[in-house]
């Protein structure tokens, strides 16, 4: 398939890389021309700009919020102005509801396809084509995405036939996440306190009653206080709770929970933690408690 590929940062360079060493015909795009040439030797074609990403069937984005899709997709050369007809914009980006209600009226308007597919899952799940993708939209359209999301994850869930579904989905499994980070980080400060080693507390949990890979990633990470380098920064979970929490006025939905996260989320980040993995938050109830050496 002839593919465009919008956004080369650390999902989105694991993405391209699966799809060009499937046989894809794929051109990148980044706004950062040097991220491209690693993608050049693999067999991709380079693009100068994002109407140079839009000539074949199908254009894909992977950027970190809603002002990058935006401006790639409605400036003057962008997606929408230059994508052929029919083709599809395969969305994979975790974005606003509201923006990809924009989106998916803009491409119907100009007799394109738009499908949202965003993904769970971390740069080295995105590297080893393990991701979970939540597919919504036109159930032709969502078809013809299947052979390249195969390749990039090993099980997609279709949603429903409105993109945004897709986007709300994704939205609400990230609150999940946070809030399972919130309440190990509470937890091991607790026992952390009472002299109890964390690394040992958290390999109980996750080898018995929270045997899952979102409490052994995390619960590893907050118990030794690796939160760098950053797989998942936290001005980006930060973004999502606050999209999560903006969805749920929309709906008249109270998220008391998605209240407190935001303001854990805005604690670290006025604290000076742009740079940490979004699992910081999690460090924090250690500080709150007095051992600033996990935090």
């Amino acid at each position: 398939m002839k593919i465009g590929f919008i956004g080369l940062g650390r999902m989105g360079s694991a993405m391209a890389t699966n799809l060009l060493k499937a046989g894809h015909d794929v051109t990148v795009f980044n706004r950062s021309p040097k991220k491209q040439r690693p993608f050049l030797e693999l067999g991709a074609h380079s693009a100068n700009s994002v109407a140079d990403a839009c000539h074949g069937e199908l254009v894909v984005t992977m950027l970190a919020d809603d002002t990058a899709v935006a401006d790639v997709a409605f400036s003057d050369e962008g997606i929408v102005n230059v994508l052929p007809k029919g083709a599809i914009h395969l969305s994979m980006s975790t974005i606003s509801v509201a923006l990809s209600k924009q989106l998916a009226a803009a491409h119907a308007q100009a007799a394109q396809q738009f499908v949202a597919a965003p993904v769970f899952g971390r740069p080295d799940a995105a590297a080893a084509a393990k991701l979970y993708i939540v597919a919504a939209g036109n159930p032709d359209a969502v078809n013809m995405c299947k052979p390249l999301l195969d390749v990039l994850g090993q099980r997609t869930f279709p949603i429903g036939t409105e993109p945004s579904s897709a986007n709300l989905v994704k939205l609400s499994g990230n609150f999940l996440m946070a809030a399972v980070i919130e309440a190990l980080g509470e937890a091991i400060a607790l026992v952390g306190k009472a002299g109890i080693d964390p690394q040992v507390y958290v390999d109980l949990l996750t080898s018995s009653i929270f045997n899952v890979p979102v409490y052994k990633t995390y619960g590893g990470l907050i118990a030794e206080g690796r939160f760098e380098p950053a797989l998942f920064a936290a001005p980006l979970g930060f973004k999502d709770i606050k999209l999560a929490l903006a969805a749920a006025e929309s709906l008249q939905v109270p998220m008391p929970l998605g209240g407190l996260l935001h303001d854990r989320f805005l604690r670290l980040l006025a604290g000076g933690g742009e740079r940490f993995d979004w699992a910081a938050i999690g460090g924090l109830a250690a500080r709150d408690a007095g051992e600033r050496k996990r935090a």
